[in-house]
């Protein structure tokens, strides 16, 4: 006889007014379990619940003091890995002010950029002179399906500065493996988080520091219900697996990780808890549940 967890998730989440606020209620439903990870500190965090065209598409966990985002959680969509390159880059007003709309708005040209703005996050002059930075998603569109959720990540709350190469080299690469991945054997929903590191490195303009640059870059998943019938080489890798990687010029090839190795790894960083948790109980799956439209195993 099968045990029934009764964890409902409310349909009012996906039609109320995104936030920028100290908790990711609105937005919960983009966590395994509605829980956020545990264990990331910052000076300033802002809990934003991105929206974009009307509706909530992920959630960023962001450090305004660094202008840099901890970390992004998103629901994995099973994609061809198209890019989506004729977005234009957006910002969060919500940190400019609270009475802004919940929607993301496109960035005006720099002459026009708000001083509200730039104090508040990241635009786009902060990346012109930083010649072997580029803007690294969190959440990538090609782990997203749809136009609008692919427009979605375009905003620079969702970006960090990544060294060219390791992004062309290595991270894009395996964000690919990732997708294939869950594509072929994940049947259920794959609860994603990516997040960062510090170091004490910043980009400065105007001889004022900017932003601060990631020093490694790390991705986990939660696939509670997947293909158990998958070839071994791919099972022992659900329902959660993990990778990290260097940001630097050489010396930046992911390397795959259990979770809790992951989870290890973050805790000897000065930014992370030594209680760190990305997953709810690390993404166990020994209930048979029914849990917000899915079954788990």
């Amino acid at each position: 006889m099968h045990l029934f967890c009764t964890c409902v998730l409310s349909l009012s989440l996906l039609m109320v007014r995104a936030t920028v606020s100290g908790s990711f209620k609105d937005c919960s439903h983009f966590f395994y379990m509605q829980t956020p990870p545990a264990g990331i500190r910052g000076a300033s965090l802002k809990r934003i619940c991105q929206k974009y065209a009307d509706k909530l598409r992920y959630a960023t966990l962001y450090d305004s003091s660094r202008r840099l985002p901890l970390y992004s959680a998103y629901v994995f969509k099973k994609s061809d890995g198209k890019r989506r390159m004729d977005t234009p880059w957006m910002y969060e007003p919500q940190l400019v002010s609270d009475n802004e709309s919940g929607n993301m708005k496109t960035l005006p040209f720099t002459q026009d950029t708000s001083p509200l703005i730039e104090d508040s996050q990241a635009v786009l002059d902060d990346y012109t002179d930083a010649i072997e930075y580029r803007r690294g998603p969190l959440n990538p569109d090609l782990h997203q399906a749809e136009p609008d959720d692919k427009s979605s990540t375009y905003t620079l709350t969702n970006v960090v500065p990544l060294i060219t190469d390791f992004l062309d080299t290595s991270w894009y690469p395996y964000l690919d493996i990732i997708r294939r991945r869950l594509n072929n054997f994940c049947h259920g929903k794959s609860f994603m988080v990516t997040g960062v590191t510090i170091s004490g490195a910043t980009i400065q303009r105007d001889n004022r520091d900017r932003l601060v640059i990631p020093k490694h870059l790390w991705l986990a998943y939660c696939c509670p219900r997947f293909d158990r019938n998958s070839p071994y080489e791919v099972r022992f890798m659900f329902p959660t697996y993990a990778g990290y990687a260097l940001n630097e010029l050489a010396g930046h090839r992911v390397v795959e990780v259990p979770l809790k190795t992951l989870q290890s790894f973050l805790k000897s960083k000065t930014d992370i808890d030594s209680d760190i948790s990305i997953f709810y109980k690390d993404c166990e799956t020994r209930c048979n549940c029914t849990l917000n439209g899915y079954l788990s195993n």
